[in-house]
């Protein structure tokens, strides 16, 4: 890719932003990033760029994207808002971060998309792999960016990265060995026209595969399968409802591979570190990528027996007499919130709400006349929720996270679950998910200490 001396334009300056824009610098491109929040907002990531970027925030002006050479843009950014839009009409070059990242980063690509599950999924991908001896970095939406990893060694490298809509919207010759999908759920319907333009823009992650490729697709899931019916690469199916050839199955309490031609044992699911029926779609995704990608069983089983999850996916955060916290905060869409709620065995008081993503709450109403006893609603969606819900349980209201956690505690009884599932977007209350999953252990600790 030869920049040196264009105008390149960043769009977002999060993580990815700050990642491209040092890195075109450094090959010599003009580099402008531009931003919608206020300068203010925005001074720690702006003090990481390099001297000579410049920086426009506030929004995005037609006269900063004019002209440029190539525009980038971060996966927090729709490519549908209306300067980029208008841009591509004029013919500007637009791509996203990760694109950037694949055209400067040699090496060997297994993707991971989904609705649900892709942090974990990429995650448990990557420890399969170093088990097994080969240094793979975990990337795109969790850990660093693709962009960060650029070196100037030309030796190839392996990739685990995890990948938005947002993303895969924006590639043009990224290819994936390996392409992971593992479900497709209503997300994000305040940027898309509908869940079918959403399942389409997740499809992407095929769309340069080769019959040298693998596509790891969940055979339970009808987008699943809908979205597969072309393959080019080789299908590996998962299934935890029948047995499948050439894949990763569940065969009573355990995982399966025949990948080899046989049945290889992987695991027993009461083995596995991380628990709940969607963690064992999670794993047996993460072994069959593995093992398509030349890990050995005992390094797939190694894996699956000592993973432990990651912050903020069903992440138990403390116990206050017998009222046992789980901290589910990057449970940010309905299908989330079910299959959290699916993964508990106890009467669950669940705090949920925050900015809505379009998408409506029906979904929920059998879960939570089943399994929840009380719903504390914080944020923006509260009441959208509180209709959508009305009749199926108690339903409280609470002004800020803390006051939520006080009024599920004091509704629940030993033995029983507070959850934070929000089925919500954090932005209305906090910077992103993971400050909303620290506030939440803040306040069972500060429960706990009060309690002591």
């Amino acid at each position: 890719m030869n920049v040196k001396g264009k105008k390149v334009v960043i769009v977002g300056l999060a993580l990815s932003g700050v990642a491209a824009a040092n890195r075109l610098q450094q090959m010599g491109a003009r580099v402008l990033v531009t931003d919608s929040k206020g300068r203010k907002e925005l001074a720690a990531a702006i003090g990481q760029l390099a001297p000579g970027i410049q920086v426009e925030t506030g929004g995005h002006s037609a006269e900063t994207i004019a002209d440029a050479a190539l525009i980038v843009v971060s996966p927090g950014v729709p490519l549908a808002i209306r300067p980029l839009r208008e841009a591509r009409q004029r013919g500007a070059h637009v791509i996203a971060e990760v694109e950037l990242g694949y055209q400067l980063c040699p090496g060997r690509y297994l993707a991971v998309t989904g609705t649900n599950g892709k942090s974990t999924t990429t995650a448990l991908i990557g420890e399969m792999l170093r088990h097994a001896g080969q240094d793979a970095a975990v990337c795109g939406n969790i850990g660093m960016p693709l962009t960060a990893l650029v070196t100037d060694d030309p030796a190839e490298r392996t990739f685990v990265l995890e990948m938005s809509s947002f993303q895969l919207e924006g590639i043009e010759h990224f290819r994936a060995h390996v392409a992971v999908l593992l479900n497709i759920s209503p997300d994000h319907l305040d940027r898309y026209t509908g869940i079918e333009a959403y399942a389409r823009a997740k499809a992407r992650i095929f769309m340069n595969q080769t019959r040298d490729d693998f596509a790891v697709v969940n055979r339970d899931d009808p987008w699943c399968t809908v979205l597969t019916k072309n393959l080019r690469a080789r299908d590996v199916p998962i299934s935890l409802l029948r047995k499948v050839d050439g894949g990763v199955y569940l065969a009573g309490d355990r995982i399966v591979s025949t990948l080899r031609g046989r049945a290889d044992e992987l695991v027993a699911v009461p083995e596995m570190g991380i628990q709940g029926v969607h963690n064992i779609e999670n794993a047996m995704a993460a072994a069959a990528a593995a093992l398509v990608s030349g890990s050995g069983l005992d390094a797939v089983r190694a894996a699956l027996r000592e993973f432990r999850g990651l912050p903020h996916r069903m992440e138990s955060v403390g116990e206050v007499k017998g009222v046992r916290f789980i901290n589910d905060s990057k449970g940010t869409n309905i299908g989330a919130v079910i299959r959290s709620l699916q993964s508990l065995d106890r009467p669950i008081h669940l705090i949920a709400g925050g900015r809505s993503k379009g998408t409506g709450y029906h979904p929920l109403r059998e879960l939570v006349v089943e399994r929840v006893k009380t719903l504390v609603l914080i944020g923006d969606a509260a009441p959208e929720m509180a209709e959508d819900l009305r009749g199926t349980t108690e339903i409280r209201r609470a002004d800020t996270l803390e006051e939520a956690v006080q009024t599920a505690y004091a509704q629940a009884g030993r033995g029983e679950f507070v959850l934070l599932s929000p089925g919500c977007a954090s932005f209305d209350m906090f910077e992103n998910f993971e400050e909303r999953g620290r506030c939440f252990a803040d306040a069972v600790r500060r429960l706990q200490a009060d309690e002591a």
